[in-house]
């Protein structure tokens, strides 16, 4: 059995080289602070731009990694493209 590519060494060079970059969230332009524990909503978070459940050879491309907020990221999913704006009211 294979194990998860994303607790290896390799992935995790990679979280902590983005990381140090110290890059705002992809998402939502705010900063985020890297003191916070990771189970935090507004903790660091490694996104991929090219989903890796649909590109599962580009998990350790620097190229294709950016730093997100945990809330952000969850939110995103495995979606790629431009989010739909959320509104206030329906219309």
């Amino acid at each position: 059995m294979a194990s998860n590519p994303r607790n290896g060494r390799p992935y995790r060079r990679l979280v902590a080289a983005v990381k140090a970059l110290g890059d705002p969230c992809a998402r939502c332009g705010h900063n985020i602070d890297p003191t916070l524990d990771a189970r935090h909503p507004l903790s660091f978070t490694l996104d991929h731009i090219v989903p890796v459940s649909i590109r599962p050879d580009l998990l350790l491309e620097p190229a294709n990694a950016r730093s997100m907020h945990r809330r952000c990221n969850s939110a995103r999913g495995n979606r790629m493209g431009p989010q739909p704006l959320k509104t206030t009211r329906r219309w």
